[in-house]
């Protein structure tokens, strides 16, 4: 009988874990390059436009979903808000920091031709095609998974060429009790592992 009450304990203890509560969470979005780019402004140059980013996912309020033990939903936004806002402020930072000043335009219309008229050295759009995590709780393990796709388009003047990638990334991970914060630290990982091998080789 004593065992039996250990082991109802012991079931209630996960169980209270794996029921953090519902609701919606801002997960604070920032790639921080964990490498040194020590040709990127010889690749790309000093100066990198930045065309608008585009979100074409489905759902674009959030960026992921976490369902309880009990069945109900946290739901997890960029911050900031909205994602392509989140990611290009992210890489301006992260360029700055390797010496590439990044200015915003309004428009480019991602052709070759157009790069001449470029003021800048180079430009940057990223078109969003994935950006979600799954979680799921159950009575001694969470496990979430998170699937990222960009596109990226690169023009470089001095060349006349765009180059463009299509970059995917799945990662999944299991452990006793998902919080918001294991979240973010694990799509910040996979921004670091995208944009760290893209800026190592843009081309």
């Amino acid at each position: 009988m004593t065992s039996n009450r250990w082991l109802l304990i012991i079931w209630l203890g996960f169980f209270v874990l794996g029921c953090a509560q519902a609701g919606t969470y801002s997960l604070s979005l920032r790639y921080q390059p964990v490498k040194e780019f020590s040709s990127l402004q010889q690749k790309i140059g000093s100066t990198l436009a930045m065309a608008p980013f585009k979100d074409e996912r489905t759902e674009t309020l959030y960026i992921g979903l976490y369902t309880h033990l009990q069945g109900d939903s946290s739901y997890f936004k960029s911050r900031p808000f909205p994602l392509d806002k989140a990611i290009q402020e992210s890489l301006s930072e992260a360029l700055f920091r390797n010496s590439v000043k990044t200015i915003l335009i309004s428009h480019w219309d991602g052709k070759p031709e157009s790069l001449r008229h470029m003021e800048t050295d180079s430009v940057l759009m990223i078109e969003i095609k994935k950006f979600w995590t799954d979680g799921k709780s159950s009575p001694f393990k969470s496990t979430v998974k998170a699937a990222v796709q960009l596109v990226i388009h690169l023009g470089v003047k001095k060349e006349a060429k765009v180059f463009t990638r299509n970059v995917e990334v799945e990662k999944e991970l299991t452990v006793a009790r998902s919080t918001p914060e294991r979240v973010e630290t694990m799509i910040n990982q996979i921004l670091t592992d995208i944009f760290d091998s893209y800026f190592s080789h843009p081309y």
